[in-house]
């Protein structure tokens, strides 16, 4: 009897350790688990961030060279030109290209800010290049009138250039009014030919 109630007692101081040991046990290993998955957020969030640093050093990389080539191409589209009334060689390229206007007109239509957006863009990546737009018209009106004209229609290129972003000292105008058809016809064909901004490049 005596040795069977020993046999209990230690049974239940067994149990007793058995249990109180096993909270502890399973604290241990949930702190273990927070700390492994902390861990693996913070490299999670290193490797992303190197990620993003090499994609935007690649960008910038990518960038750089579309800006180079597009100035090569620009260097390689400017031909030499003597013209009457500037001293020294000017220049011009394929590249920029001319707009047009109404008759008696000077506003920059829609059709033709898309054209001024392009040219902006080619100035923008040959950031040395300073330009002057001619203002030309039609041979209707008087010598004075003309102009008169051209020079609002260079001076609305001008405007819309700086608004794009080309700095004020890169863009100069000159009018030549009639004085320099791009068509010597006289009818509306040749008309609409010679109401126009052409663009040359005093220096790059």
């Amino acid at each position: 009897m005596f040795r069977k109630s020993w046999t209990i007692l230690i049974l239940f101081l067994c149990l007793g350790l058995l249990f109180s040991g096993c909270p502890k046990k399973t604290v241990t290993m949930n702190e273990a688990a927070v700390t492994d998955e902390e861990a693996a957020a913070r490299e999670k969030a290193r490797l992303e961030a190197e990620r993003a640093r090499q994609e935007q050093e690649l960008k910038a990389q990518e960038e750089a060279a579309r800006k180079a080539q597009a100035e090569t191409e620009f260097e390689k589209s400017l031909v030499a030109k003597k013209t009457p009334g500037i001293e020294g060689e000017v220049l011009e390229s394929s590249l920029l290209k001319d707009i047009y206007f109404d008759f008696d007109k000077y506003d920059v239509r829609p059709q033709d800010a898309d054209i001024l957006k392009a040219n902006a863009t080619l100035l923008m990546k040959s950031s040395t290049a300073k330009i002057q737009v001619e203002g030309h018209c039609d041979e209707r009106g008087t010598q004075e009138y003309n102009l008169a004209l051209g020079e609002r229609r260079a001076n609305s290129a001008r405007l819309y250039l700086l608004s794009l972003g080309i700095a004020a000292d890169r863009v100069s105008t000159i009018s030549y009014g009639e004085e320099r058809p791009l068509d010597p016809g006289h009818d509306e064909e040749a008309w609409s030919k010679n109401r126009r901004d052409h663009f040359i490049i005093l220096s790059k």
